[in-house]
């Protein structure tokens, strides 16, 4: 008899039927949502954006970060990459920490709200409330949601099967097609 190890991370795509290699772990968006709603041709005006940081007419204030959903039974959790915005004097705690080693141990979290609208919830997910927590450079800001009853924050708090995973990399593969 041949044994083999399967590949946990491939799976059968209940949409297409096709047999896909790897079962995508994290996704995330490169700006936040109002970036998207904004017209292409007035982009470069009114926004400032890099991978981290966005700023918007110079009063609205975002920072990218992680939503941490643990997965039963897998060793590293689920991330949802999202924008929070902050008040402008929170934005400018994180921005003059931002390069400092040791920053995590001198900032408290900052509330702010999820300005990424995550598919794949029943419930938009614009505009939930949360907590920032910084972390050690080099690492995104951990996003803590409101504890409530919102699909998103529930699966926070306690967490999704392996199935779900590949539901959620179902939907986002056909979202467009």
């Amino acid at each position: 008899m041949n044994f083999f190890k399967k590949n946990s991370r491939s799976y059968i795509c209940s949409c297409c039927g096709k047999k896909h290699d790897e079962l995508p772990m994290s996704y995330g968006s490169h700006a936040p949502y109002i970036w998207f709603q904004t017209k292409a041709e007035d982009r470069d005006e009114r926004f400032s954006l890099d991978s981290d940081l966005c700023v918007m007419d110079n009063k609205h204030f975002f920072i990218r970060g992680n939503i941490e959903i643990p997965v039963e039974d897998e060793k590293k959790a689920f991330i949802w990459d999202v924008w929070v915005s902050l008040s402008k004097d929170n934005f400018e705690k994180s921005i003059s920490c931002w390069t400092k080693k040791g920053r995590e141990k001198d900032s408290e979290p900052m509330f702010g709200w999820l300005s990424t609208s995550i598919p794949c919830y029943s419930e938009e997910t614009l505009n939930l409330k949360t907590m920032v927590h910084t972390r050690k450079l080099g690492s995104r800001p951990s996003i803590e949601l409101e504890p409530t009853e919102h699909p998103l924050a529930v699966e926070q708090r306690n967490g999704i099967k392996l199935k779900r995973v590949q539901e959620i990399a179902e939907r986002i593969l056909h979202m467009n097609g």
